[in-house]
């Protein structure tokens, strides 16, 4: 792609010579495809508002991705890029709002932040002869528990001053996207114009030539790790401006992308290649996919599926261009003639694409709507039976009222729902129902539909500091508190028990481990053992709850924030589960309520969500109609237990 050229015999063929220039631009190529593909699929695709919306999910990848290019330039590997970006806006979020730091120098202490951890990683790598891979993974853990130990697991309000960092310039203008064209220039420019770049390419092509040639090995690989650090803190400031606040839990994975963005862009994983254009062509590719995806409605489980494919796709069209005879060339070690070459192609690539994208636009240009209402569920995942049933429901009574219903799931990641909202909005969906991952990262996103004049309907979880029609939920707290009485009276008001919280950061867990502590104020008798969470995770609650009953045999009461982490810990406690220990769950989800019929699970606060999406729809339809909805539509919770499960519907 764009890291490399082919040396082009003078007197190849017309056909082969854009053969070699489609397999010597693999990564433009497939970018062009892409979107060309796009567009003739989809009619929402080529709008301004949207291709904005592309540079602005791609902005948080890319600017990550420029630190990783330096690393596998230089062959090697940083796991921990997104760890440390949701540890440097954390730290930034808590020393200005929390502290009274002066804002000019929070900044500072976030980069500060992120060069400390590249610096660590560098050092465990040069001096501490550890892999790549072992090391960053180390860090990764350690920079993730520190932005929750900082922020006590919940979400920091993000200084107004630098929240501007997510908002448009003129009222159009997406400062990501600014942000990302600096930072990728910054990258080209250390790449190709400076010491240290050369010296990334010298390492990556041959690290012992590199030594023996006179260069401080040691020392530059201290350096690059600690520029990742800087582009790493950089993408988390971005990133938390675009949510409003520090999610201790943001950007969880990211460094995935991140790599494949820069092996996409044309770098190789063995070292010694790569450009900064590549890498953001690479990170263009991920954003155009998922965001096609979701206009297309294409399900969330799918869309998995999809994008894996694509990654290896390109890798492997990258692998045809290397055995077609490409010859390597690193930045800044090309002649003017490969420059202007390279430019050529990108300027014939964009009018290639201009071209074939018009000649698209016109396919959509005398399709009419579709008379049936559309709208947006955008869910916070659907690895989790609860969210399942509510999409049951709310698919049920689209098709019931003749609604052509999207889904998406954000796999409980904010950054991705932002996303996904963002895409409803550029869309024109006729209303929005958001089940947000936090309620504050949920806000920008809510606003911009407020000012499209987008209905949006909130479901389980409110929204905070934006206006939503409707909100339809159960009150989290309300069933916490119920959770807790109903474990204490069957425990006779005296016993010790233990609690596994949900996911660090999200407003279910806090709200239920809210009501969890209400509701036991009443019983002093009982005695709390041990509070460890478990992410809403069935497999977390087995392992979590197997390592308490080490400390813990005496336990006699267990209450799970979901029934997930219940059953988790019915399988850890094997015949003791609803003989000696009772357990109590949340949600009333199928394998639940079959558990409480069972025995094993002594009751569930089930909160009816197939009720909850169905209600969720109907409001966002008489939202759309202009009919009167009401601000708070409260789904009652529900204790089930074996006396009553028989009459119980979901």
């Amino acid at each position: 792609m764009a890291a490399e050229t082919l040396k082009s015999g003078a007197g190849a063929g017309g056909a082969a010579a854009v053969r070699r220039l489609l397999l010597d631009n693999g990564a433009l190529t497939a970018l062009i495809v892409l979107v060309i593909a796009m567009s003739a699929l989809s009619g929402d695709f080529l709008t301004t508002d949207n291709l904005l919306n592309v540079g602005v999910q791609a902005a948080v990848t890319a600017i990550l991705a420029f630190g990783v290019t330096f690393v596998i330039v230089s062959a090697g590997i940083d796991l921990s890029v997104g760890s440390v970006a949701a540890l440097s806006a954390t730290v930034l979020a808590w020393s200005a709002t929390q502290h009274g730091v002066p804002v000019v120098l929070a900044m500072v202490l976030a980069v500060a932040t992120g060069i400390a951890a590249g610096l660590v990683n560098g050092f465990l790598i040069a001096y501490g002869k550890l892999p790549p891979f072992i090391a960053t993974l180390a860090m990764l853990s350690v920079a993730r528990g520190l932005s929750l130990v900082i922020s006590e697991g919940s979400p920091i309000a993000f200084p107004d001053s630098v929240s501007h960092l997510g908002d448009t310039l003129g009222g159009w203008l997406p400062v990501p996207v600014l942000v990302m064209v600096v930072m990728g220039l910054i990258a080209a420019f250390v790449l190709g114009r400076t010491y240290i770049g050369r010296s990334m390419y010298a390492i990556g092509g041959n690290e012992e030539a590199a030594r023996l040639s006179g260069l401080r090995v040691k020392k530059q690989k201290l350096a690059i790790y600690a520029l990742s650090g800087v582009f790493a803190a950089a993408a988390g400031v971005v990133l938390a401006s675009r949510l409003s606040s520090a999610q201790p839990q943001a950007a969880d994975g990211y460094e995935l992308d991140a790599i494949a963005a820069v092996v996409i862009g044309g770098a190789s994983l063995a070292g010694g290649t790569g450009k900064a254009s590549g890498t953001l062509i690479g990170a263009l590719i991920l954003a155009v996919l998922r965001n096609g995806l979701n206009l297309l409605s294409v399900s969330a489980f799918w869309q998995q599926v999809v994008i894996g494919v694509v990654i290896a796709l390109a890798v492997l069209l990258d692998t045809v261009r290397r055995k077609a005879g490409a010859t390597p060339m690193t930045a800044g070690t090309g002649s003017g003639g490969g420059k202007g070459r390279q430019a050529a192609t990108y300027g014939l690539a964009a009018v290639v694409t201009v071209a074939i994208v018009g000649a698209t636009s016109f396919l959509h240009g005398g399709n009419s709507s579709s008379a049936n209402p559309k709208v947006g569920l955008a869910l916070s995942t659907l690895n989790n039976p609860f969210f399942v049933q509510i999409q049951s429901g709310a698919k049920a009574e689209a098709k019931k009222l003749g609604v052509d219903l999207t889904v998406t799931d954000a796999q409980n990641d904010a950054s991705q729902q932002a996303n996904q909202l963002q895409n409803f909005t550029s869309s024109g969906l006729d209303s929005i129902i958001v089940n947000p991952v936090d309620s504050d990262a949920a806000s920008n996103s809510v606003k911009a539909a407020d000012k499209a004049k987008i209905p949006v309907i909130a479901v389980d979880r409110g929204v905070n500091k934006a206006t939503v029609d409707a909100l339809v939920a159960s009150d989290n707290v309300a069933g916490g508190e119920l959770a807790a009485k109903t474990v204490a009276e069957k425990l006779g008001g005296t016993g010790k028990i233990v609690i596994l919280q949900g996911q660090a950061g999200t407003s279910a867990a806090r709200e239920r481990a809210e009501g969890f502590a209400k509701g036991l104020k009443a019983y002093p008798g009982i005695q709390v053992l041990a509070q460890q969470p478990a992410d809403f995770d069935r497999t977390k609650g087995l392992d979590v709850m197997s390592n308490l009953l080490q400390a813990h045999p005496d336990v006699q009461g267990v209450i799970a924030a979901n029934d997930e982490m219940a059953l988790g810990a019915i399988k850890a406690l094997g015949s003791k589960a609803g003989k000696s220990v009772q357990v109590v769950g949340f949600d009333g989800t199928p394998d639940g309520l079959t558990a409480v019929k069972n025995g094993t699970l002594y009751a569930s606060v089930a909160q009816q969500p197939s009720e909850l999406g169905r209600i969720a729809v109907d409001n966002a339809l008489k939202a759309l109609q202009g009919k009167k909805v009401e601000e708070t539509v409260k789904v009652p919770v529900k204790v089930v237990t074996k006396e009553n499960v028989a009459g119980f519907s979901g």
